[in-house]
């Protein structure tokens, strides 16, 4: 019986996975490892969380114990440790992208003819240079695995794990991290230049993480509270293309009956909607929020 539900388990996880998410992750990988050795190793800066300390720890240890290494050592004991949390698809999907990282970059660094010793091969020792295109470069790659359903840090899982438990955002969590790994690197290297230039390092990739895992153009969800529901939402529907969702509501104040519009648009709409619902009911109140993703039901 036992050996029957494993069976249906593992055929239920192998389900849950996708041949692209697979092929992106790994690109996710590749373009990760492809920023941290030739922009940001050479010439000492630090990408953020395990990768940095990682990073760090290839410095100061013996030869034989490199960023691979150190990546797949410290990573996937944090993976396995949130599996429960996470999800079972989520830590194979997260492993499996710190592989690809840590394989790649082995190749880059001890294998293929690209020397990453001193100087970036493409920035030279320009530190700024090598602080941004590092940091967009890993940032493309961290929020290509976020998007398709993994992780490349496992701080990202502890901040998941631990965060609540002390009473912090997932943000502050990530940044006490990151701001210890970066003070650790000063007091090691007796310098502060690596670090602060490592700060610029860690904000252009989170902002690029952003990017890739919310869109540039993101939608805003409208929230019109109008005793006029049907006619506004038959406008928006007309000049919009598109249909919103309409909720039965209370006033807290007047007790009186009211309707709330809940509608997306994007940025460049929003002067459009408040016309068309002002021009129907000019008491209309509308409540304008970011939305950072929208799933839509394709079957």
């Amino acid at each position: 019986m036992g050996n029957l539900r494993s069976k249906n388990m593992v055929k239920e996880v192998i389900g849950d996975m996708k041949p692209l998410n697979l092929l992106i992750l790994f690109f996710a990988g590749v373009i990760n490892a492809f920023g941290v050795t030739m922009f940001l190793f050479p010439v000492r800066l630090y990408d953020s969380g395990v990768s940095g300390l990682s990073m760090l720890l290839d410095q100061v240890t013996p030869a034989r114990f490199t960023l691979s290494l150190f990546l797949i050592v410290i990573n996937v004991p944090i993976f396995l440790f949130g599996a429960k949390k996470q999800g079972i698809v989520f830590t194979i999907y997260s492993v499996y992208t710190v592989a690809v990282y840590s394989f790649a970059s082995f190749l880059i660094m001890y294998v293929l003819p690209v020397d990453v010793s001193f100087l970036s091969p493409l920035a030279g020792s320009d530190l700024l240079l090598c602080a941004v295109f590092g940091g967009v470069i890993s940032g493309v790659g961290s929020g290509m695995t976020i998007r398709f359903g993994g992780a490349i840090d496992g701080v990202d899982v502890l901040s998941v794990i631990f965060a609540k438990r002390i009473g912090i955002s997932l943000g502050t969590f990530l940044m006490l991290f990151n701001t210890l790994l970066y003070t650790i690197c000063g007091i090691v290297l007796h310098s502060w230049v690596l670090p602060l230039y490592s700060i610029v390092t860690y904000y252009v990739g989170s902002r690029t993480v952003d990017f890739v895992t919310e869109g540039f153009d993101r939608a805003i969800c409208a929230m019109i509270i109008t005793v006029k529901a049907d006619k506004i939402s038959d406008a928006l529907s007309e000049n919009f293309d598109s249909s919103g969702t309409i909720v039965k509501a209370i006033g807290g104040y007047s007790k009186t009956d009211k309707e709330i519009i809940y509608f997306i648009v994007n940025r460049f709409q929003i002067n459009k909607l408040k016309k068309i619902v002002h021009d129907i009911d000019s008491t209309a109140f509308i409540s304008l929020q970011d939305v950072a993703d929208i799933v839509k039901n394709r079957e």
